[in-house]
């Protein structure tokens, strides 16, 4: 099953970042690929939503429960849609001397084997812009205090069938 895992140390808080990812109702705004959200229920442990994704004229939507423990993680499972399973962690933990390291993993498998090999190679890197649109937005909504290029960030993706 592929999976992807990435970590990121960052200039703003856990509080912060927290609040950003468990804002699904504006993924469209600045995530790529997204084109549409539903919440169709938020409280403050879980959240019901739909995510619509497109690409080169293919859309499908996903359907997720998320469990949230607020400033530390979020949890995302798959309810419904075109893939087989979908699961997804972030984790936020402070730093000493401010900011927060994010800690974010997905597995996956797809219901077509062959497709989930062929996407597979690609979501490694589809994920790693998906994570960095996260730090822009935050660079936007909390001040640019945080390029790509300056602090540390580390990832690895590994792939298995």
């Amino acid at each position: 099953m592929p999976a992807h895992r990435e970590t990121r140390e960052l200039p703003y808080s856990a509080a912060q970042m927290f609040a950003l990812v468990a804002d699904v109702g504006r993924y469209q705004e600045f995530l790529p690929w997204v084109v549409g959200t539903r919440v169709r229920s938020d409280s403050e442990t879980e959240m019901l939503a739909d995510v619509l994704v497109g690409f080169k004229g293919f859309r499908e939507q996903f359907s997720s429960r998320v469990i949230k423990v607020r400033n530390e993680s979020i949890d995302v499972d798959y309810l419904d849609g075109p893939l087989k399973q979908l699961h997804n962690e972030w984790r936020f933990r402070p730093r000493d001397g401010g900011g927060c390291h994010v800690d974010f993993y997905v597995e996956f498998s797809f219901k077509n084997r062959v497709f989930e090999k062929l996407a597979g190679q690609m979501f490694a890197k589809a994920l790693h812009k998906m994570t960095s649109a996260f730090v822009e937005r935050a660079g936007e909504i909390y001040g640019d205090s945080y390029s790509l290029s300056s602090g540390s960030n580390s990832s690895s993706a590994t792939s298995a069938a």
